[in-house]
């Protein structure tokens, strides 16, 4: 088992660090496929994001890929509704958050799959800074409610707003491991931590995401990644919708 999480988890972190998301949203439904209860499931997959995408992060900011100014504000905002959303989970029946995942994932999807790509002159560049605080509050809540980080809600939301694909994918590769880490603690102060788990997922993670992230800046444009994330949340999406029914 613990040899096929780590296969899984380099995979995901690999392919997910593409579109600077978080690769929980893909591997906490194959760890609960496996048998894995979520609760168990959850912060493993919050405790992955924060360490694979932080290698991303430093390597983004490395190469001043990253703007600041739009980041800083989704990441407070994220952080504290990470925590909140953590409590709140445990008040939410198993086959609940199951539900919300499926939805989570068939919005993440399309959003990827049937955004219009814009021209580079047309991209927003100035700080909406309150629509950028719900954006990460809401990433927030939902991070620490499913165990997902929020990097598929903040990536599809910030699409909406205007923002260079670009640009999303290397905020969405610093924020995610600051709401993912908060929410994480939360678990863990709760008590729900396998950490033989954790430490096979987290190591897959770290070295999977640090080469998908310098393969993508060397070899592909984001748009085709986003196509690529969108189908495989789709297909999870659909075999989730399956095991529940």
């Amino acid at each position: 088992m613990d040899i096929l999480i780590f296969i899984i988890s380099f995979v995901a972190a690999f392919i997910f660090s593409l579109g600077g998301v978080g690769a929980a949203i893909i591997l906490i439904p194959i760890l609960v496929s496996l048998g894995i209860p979520i609760n168990i499931a959850k912060p493993v997959g919050l405790f992955y994001n924060t360490v694979s995408l932080s290698g991303a992060s430093f390597h983004n900011i490395r190469n001043k890929l990253l703007d600041f100014k739009v980041g800083i504000p989704i990441i407070i905002s994220s952080f504290l509704f990470a925590i909140a959303g953590a409590y709140i989970s445990k008040y939410i029946p198993n086959r609940t958050i199951i539900y919300l995942f499926v939805g989570f994932l068939l919005f993440s999807g399309f959003m990827f799959l049937f955004h219009k790509k814009r021209e580079d002159s047309y991209y927003r560049t100035d700080t909406p800074y309150f629509k950028l605080v719900l954006i990460g509050s809401f990433a927030g809540l939902l991070s620490g409610m499913l165990g997902i980080g929020g990097g598929g809600i903040i990536s599809p939301l910030m699409l909406m707003l205007g923002f260079n694909p670009k640009k999303i994918t290397a905020i969405t590769a610093f924020v995610v491991p600051f709401s993912s880490f908060s929410g994480f603690l939360t678990y863990w102060a709760m008590g729900s931590i396998n950490w033989e788990i954790l430490g096979v997922a987290s190591v897959a993670g770290i070295v999977g995401a640090t080469l998908g992230t310098m393969f993508m800046h060397k070899k592909l444009n984001t748009h085709t990644v986003k196509k690529v994330l969108a189908i495989i949340l789709l297909l999870m999406a659909a075999k989730l919708i399956f095991k529940l029914f």
